[in-house]
């Protein structure tokens, strides 16, 4: 039988031990599946390099938010997957995430590129069964709340780059405005300009840090 190996990357264990049951026991043609975990960006990180010179990864299944929401953390499942397409392109990359969004996803579609995304509320096992199969065969697979999304019309600007991302992340962890150029390779007026423009993009014009950390938080970004 032939061996096809998946990755599950989510920061709640029973989620992640819950997808390993379901995979594993997917009855597909002569395949026999395989799933690693992991419950970091770092354990993540680190098996996707391991795989790099070993076995790859047929599938990878990745959370977007990789730590629990009262934590600071920079990185996220956006961060990884970026990594995971640089790192071992010819394997296939799917989210499954609270995030419904559209915003949120179809920001990862244009930085990833992902062959699939399922939003968490849609998944149950026939519904993963009929991921990896189609993932295997004939990427992409997204539930229907991610279509959804994927079909809303997004407006052209809403597009985050490294510099606004790393914005929106110091503010959440309390850097001062003047202190941001310490962190950010930016003069203090295109700072706040980009301030700007990230409230109007969140529905926080004329508000303060906080309404726009706030949005931020809610759509996945922080």
């Amino acid at each position: 039988m032939k061996t096809l190996r998946i990755l599950a990357i989510d920061d709640h264990e029973m989620t992640m031990l819950g997808y390993k049951f379901i995979l594993e026991r997917i009855v597909f043609d002569d395949y026999n599946i395989i799933v690693d975990t992991a419950n970091t960006y770092e354990a993540g990180k680190q098996k996707i390099e391991d795989s790099v010179n070993s076995f790859k990864y047929d599938i990878i299944f990745m959370d977007v938010q990789l730590f629990p929401p009262n934590e600071d953390q920079p990185k996220t499942g956006e961060d990884l997957g970026i990594l995971a397409r640089e790192l071992v392109p010819e394997t296939k990359i799917a989210y499954m995430s609270s995030f419904s969004d559209n915003y949120r996803i179809n920001s990862i579609l244009k930085s990833v590129d992902p062959d699939g995304y399922l939003v968490k509320t849609d998944i149950d096992p026939k519904t993963l069964e009929n991921a990896v199969k189609t993932l295997i065969q004939n990427p992409p697979y997204y539930s229907s709340k991610a279509l959804a999304a994927i079909r809303k019309k997004m407006s052209s600007n809403i597009t985050l780059d490294e510099k606004d991302k790393k914005i929106l992340y110091h503010i959440s962890v309390g850097t001062k405005t003047k202190d941001l150029e310490k962190f950010i390779k930016l003069s203090s007026s295109s700072i706040e300009n980009r301030k700007r423009h990230l409230k109007s993009l969140f529905g926080a014009e004329n508000k303060n840090d906080l309404a726009l950390i706030l949005a931020a938080k809610k759509r996945g970004f922080i």
